[in-house]
C-alpha cells in the first residue's frame, strides 16, 4: 500500500473517530442526567417520607393530649364514647399534623403539593404529595432545567390499646354497694363515690393504670399509637 493510500484511508478514519467520540460523550452525558433525575426523585421521596411521618407523629402526640385532657377534666365518664375514640386512634385535630409535614418538607428542600395533607377516617393515615424546591438541572436532555421531582407519602397512626373491662366496685362483706358504716357516704375503702376511677388499658400485652390523680404515670405517646408508613 502506497503512502497516498495510507494518508487517504487515515483521512476517511477520522470523522469516523470524531463521531465516535462525540457519541460516547453524548451517552456519558446523558447517563448524568438520568443520575441527576434519579437523586431528585430520591430526594423528593425522602422528603414525602419526612412529611408524612412527622405529620403521624404530631397527631400521635396529638392524640395522646386528648387522652390526658379527657382523664383531667373527667369527661371520660362523662363522655366516653367520644374518650374511647382518641384511644382508638381517631377525634383529633388534624390541622396541626398537616402544619408538621409541610415545616418538614421544607427542611428536606421541597413543599407540599396537590391534595396538601389529607387524614383519612380510619385508619387514621395522612397522605402528603411533595415537590422539590430545585430542579433536576441542566443536562443534554432537553427541559430537565426546568422539571421538578414530585413523589407521595402516606403514614397510617393506629391504636396499641384495648380498654379492659371496668371492674365491679364492690366494697363489704354484706355485698350492698360499698357504703362505709362510718358516716353511710363512702365507696370502697372510704373514697366518695364521685371520685375518679382509674381506667385501665392494654397496649401491646403491656397492662396500665391511667388513674385521674397521677396523671404523671401515663404512658408516652409511642406506648399507645403506633406511625408507620404504608406503601
Amino acid at each position: 500500500m502506497t503512502p497516498r493510500c495510507r494518508r487517504r484511508d487515515a483521512g476517511q478514519a477520522f470523522p469516523l473517530y470524531i463521531v465516535a467520540v462525540g457519541g460516547l460523550l453524548f451517552l456519558a452525558l446523558a447517563f448524568f442526567a438520568v443520575g441527576q433525575a434519579a437523586a431528585t426523585r430520591n430526594g423528593a421521596q425522602t422528603a414525602a417520607d419526612a412529611a408524612a411521618l412527622a405529620a403521624g407523629q404530631k397527631y400521635r402526640d396529638l392524640l395522646r393530649e386528648g387522652v390526658l385532657d379527657g382523664l383531667r377534666d373527667g369527661s371520660y365518664r362523662t363522655d366516653p364514647t367520644a374518650w374511647e375514640e382518641l384511644l382508638n386512634g381517631r377525634g383529633a385535630p388534624s390541622e396541626a399534623a398537616c402544619a408538621s409535614a409541610g415545616w418538614f418538607a421544607g427542611r428536606n428542600g421541597a413543599e407540599l403539593s396537590g391534595p396538601r395533607c389529607t387524614p383519612d377516617s380510619w385508619p387514621t393515615a395522612f397522605a402528603v404529595q411533595v415537590t422539590t424546591r430545585n430542579t433536576v438541572g441542566d443536562s443534554v436532555i432537553p427541559k430537565t432545567s426546568s422539571t421538578h421531582a414530585s413523589a407521595e407519602a402516606k403514614s397510617v397512626v393506629g391504636p396499641r390499646c384495648t380498654l379492659d373491662p371496668a371492674k365491679d366496685d364492690t366494697s363489704g362483706a354484706d355485698g350492698k354497694g360499698g357504703k362505709d358504716d362510718e358516716g353511710g357516704k363512702g365507696g370502697k375503702d372510704g373514697k366518695d363515690d364521685d371520685a375518679p376511677a382509674p381506667v385501665d388499658i392494654t397496649c401491646d400485652g403491656t397492662r396500665w393504670t391511667l388513674d385521674p390523680d397521677h396523671l404523671q404515670d401515663l404512658p408516652d405517646a409511642a406506648d399507645l399509637f403506633s406511625v408507620r408508613l404504608a406503601h
